[in-house]
């Protein structure tokens, strides 16, 4: 007898990512110049897709019509079970200057794009997006990298800055 294949949300299904690292980060007008945050291994759960979403908090008068920009990034290999990431990235929470927007554009996957306004402390929500969608299959290691050119620092306070992913797996019922 066939079995169908259904999506699954496992029990632990909503995971945060550690986000305090934007708190304060700095605006930058070229767009290269953001925090990477810590990858995400899958290996152990093989979950096939993550959604991630979140709320990213504007600093004091933000400049209006600039953006809040949230990229995904992957392994492009993995030699021994060691992921090696593109360009500067090094799959752990740090500052990180990208070497062009040619390179940001070929590496990484545009997440989110939020366009913000002059209210000071405004918070940026984005919906959650595939990530699996977005490389073509569920990465073994991905991670977000956020870049933006409000021409403010953001908000300061990290709790104010949410970043979270649904984990989907598969079964057969």
């Amino acid at each position: 007898m066939a079995s169908d294949i259904k999506t699954k949300y496992p029990s632990t299904s909503s995971v945060a990512i550690t986000a305090t690292g934007i708190a304060s980060l700095a605006s930058d007008t070229t767009l290269l110049s953001g925090w990477e945050l810590a990858a995400v291994d899958n290996t152990a759960n093989l979950d096939i897709d993550h959604l991630v979403s979140g709320m990213i908090t504007t600093g004091t008068t933000p400049t209006v019509s600039t953006r809040i920009e949230v990229w995904a990034y992957a392994s492009w290999k993995t030699a021994s079970g060691t992921p090696s990431y593109p360009d500067v990235l090094d799959g752990t929470d740090s500052a990180e200057t990208l070497t062009s927007s040619n390179v940001k554009n070929g590496m990484l996957r545009l997440v989110a794009s939020l366009t913000v306004d002059a209210t000071t402390a405004r918070a940026y929500y984005f919906a959650p997006v595939s990530i699996a969608s977005l490389f073509g299959a569920m990465p073994k290691f991905w991670g977000l990298f956020i870049v933006h050119n409000t021409a403010v620092a953001l908000n300061a306070t990290g709790g104010n800055h949410v970043i979270e992913y649904e984990r989907i797996q598969a079964q057969t019922v």
